[in-house]
């Protein structure tokens, strides 16, 4: 999906939908799931990041290289994450038949990142 562009702090995630098993065995229905205040799914495509001054930009100096005025601080969520997220700062849309959602990451309550082992081996046993 790289024609398609997440600006600023922002995270584009594949919601998890569908029915979902409770700890008792119960299988919920999505119409059920989707009542929850908080949503999960896996992060696609993470945004530059915060927008912050650059402390390096000076107009002072027009001789020296251009620098940009400002910069951007990272976000913590990464591609390949399993994000919760509040729902009620959501919003869905479709893209090429695919429901996504987009979230300010700050709406973001905690994160599952795969195992580096397990990504590894995933990678390793792709090129055979």
């Amino acid at each position: 999906m790289p024609e398609l562009i997440i600006v600023g702090d922002r995270v584009l995630i594949e919601p998890n939908v569908g029915e979902q098993q409770t700890e008792s065995g119960l299988l919920l229905p999505a119409s059920v799931a989707e009542r929850d205040r908080i949503g999960s799914g896996q992060v696609k495509q993470v945004g530059p990041g915060h927008l912050i001054p650059n402390p390096d930009y000076s107009d002072d100096e027009p001789w020296t290289e251009p620098k940009r005025v400002g910069r951007y601080l990272p976000l913590e969520a990464t591609i390949g994450d399993l994000a919760f997220y509040q729902r009620n700062d959501a919003i869905e849309f479709t893209y090429k038949h695919k429901k996504y959602v987009i979230i300010p990451h700050h709406a973001i309550l905690a994160l599952v990142r795969p195992d580096h082992e397990d990504m590894i081996n995933e990678l390793l046993d792709n090129q055979l």
